[in-house]
């Protein structure tokens, strides 16, 4: 199988790149339709003359997707500088003179354009993701099982099922918005630990950035909303989740396991 490798050095930290390769206003504009605005595990996406791919891989570690004969891959590395994005694409090639002659002029042209295209959409998406508000959550995990909370409002989101947490307020540090947010859903102190997976977007100048958490006294409750339930690994996939939420199950089946 054919391959062709580019790569950039973005000014950005790897959480807010791979947030970034999230979001699907970056493919969309190449012809490519997607189930919603953020790529999640699983997804089928459908490019032009019908081309479906598979999301393998959307993490910390970059986003991967495979069909039948081709496959994308940009995986990221964190140097002094900043973050280095490697792009991998590979396809199979037909067959005889004819096809070895359209894999050097017409696809490899082709998928060199569309990477320095991206390439350029993503250091500005970047540039953005890293000033934008943030809204924090709380990945509270007790005996391997982690803590959400069932939806009540608004309709649209009803039933469903989110981490706890909340706005970051004008002078409130991350980590102190995520302590005050836990008192007032749950009624329970927490002690914050690091980052969880990447900045996922939620709107062009916001993202929800999610954060390991142990208890520090109390029982959780649904104080403001329908129903708080722990969760194993294997439960994780299976759950309504937000859709911001849902992008981060494998962080959080990592931090499970």
């Amino acid at each position: 199988m054919p391959e062709l490798r580019a790569s950039a050095l973005v000014d950005a930290p790897v959480a807010a790149v791979a947030g970034a390769l999230l979001d699907t206003s970056l493919i969309t504009g190449f012809g490519v339709k997607v189930p919603g605005s953020l790529l999640c595990l699983g997804d089928v996406l459908t490019g032009p003359f019908g081309v479906e791919l598979t999301v393998t891989r959307a993490d910390l570690s970059g986003v991967s997707a495979a069909g039948d004969f081709l496959q994308l891959h940009t995986d990221l590395v964190v140097t002094g500088a900043g973050t280095m994005v490697v792009d991998r694409v590979g396809w199979t090639t037909v067959g005889g003179v004819v096809g070895r002659f359209a894999d050097v002029t017409v696809g490899r042209g082709m998928a060199l354009r569309v990477l320095e295209k991206r390439s350029a959409l993503l250091a500005r998406r970047c540039r953005e993701l890293t000033e934008a508000r943030i809204v924090v959550g709380a990945a509270i995990v007790r005996n391997g099982r982690l803590l959400a909370q069932q939806r009540a409002y608004p309709e649209s989101h009803a039933g469903q099922w989110e981490l706890p947490g909340g706005r970051v307020e004008d002078g409130e540090k991350p980590e102190e918005a995520l302590a005050r947010e836990c008192v007032e859903e749950l009624g329970v102190s927490v002690v914050v630990g690091e980052q969880v997976g990447p900045d996922v977007p939620l709107k062009k100048d916001m993202i929800l950035r999610i954060h390991a958490a142990q208890l520090g006294g109390g029982e959780p409750e649904a104080l403001e909303h329908n129903a708080v339930r722990w969760l194993t690994a294997d439960e994780l996939p299976g759950v309504d989740w937000l859709p911001a939420d849902r992008v981060l199950v494998p962080a959080l089946q990592a931090l499970l396991t």
